[in-house]
């Protein structure tokens, strides 16, 4: 599989990769974010959703008790938190293959065991904190378009990545 290693050691780096992110995102893409508790998923979403278009108005907060919530951005976003789903069930009663296919842009923290129930095709995002470092790796065709534009962008991304 192939990967895209980001050092993120600033907000602002973090930043940038979730507005290059969103600018290669389609209507229905799955986004999946792995990473230690304070790594910064919920940062990174909230980063996508305001490239997307969301006011700054809104509070984007982990989802982490009410499971999901959608946000009003163009394409629409949904942002799950699956850490307290404990079978593929819970999973498949959040309705986001639903989501996916209506054209959101799913944004999944927590959801690596779940990648068939989430409809595959994942562009997944791996954040770790010591270093602060993003990996991404794609599961499927519309993930690897997606994480093969994010490299040929990749030399606008500071500081230079490593392959």
């Amino acid at each position: 599989m192939t990967t895209l290693r980001l050092p993120l050691p600033t907000r602002r780096a973090t930043l940038r990769l979730a507005r290059r992110l969103a600018a290669r995102l389609e209507p229905g893409q799955l986004v999946v974010l792995s990473g230690e508790l304070g790594a910064g998923k919920t940062f990174l979403t909230r980063g996508i959703a305001r490239a997307l278009g969301l006011d700054a108005a809104v509070a984007v907060t982990s989802p982490t008790f009410t499971l999901l919530r959608t946000y009003p951005t163009t394409p629409p976003l949904a942002h799950a938190d699956l850490y307290r789903c404990t079978t593929a069930a819970e999973v498949r009663e959040l309705g986001l293959l639903e989501l996916r296919d209506a054209g959101y842009v799913s944004v999944i923290e927590w959801g690596a065991p779940f990648l068939a129930e989430l409809g595959g095709d994942a562009l997944l995002v791996e954040l770790s904190v010591a270093p602060r470092v993003a990996t991404l790796s794609a599961t499927g065709e519309s993930a690897q378009r997606s994480l093969e534009a994010l490299r040929a962008d990749a030399a606008t991304l500071e500081p230079k990545l490593t392959h």
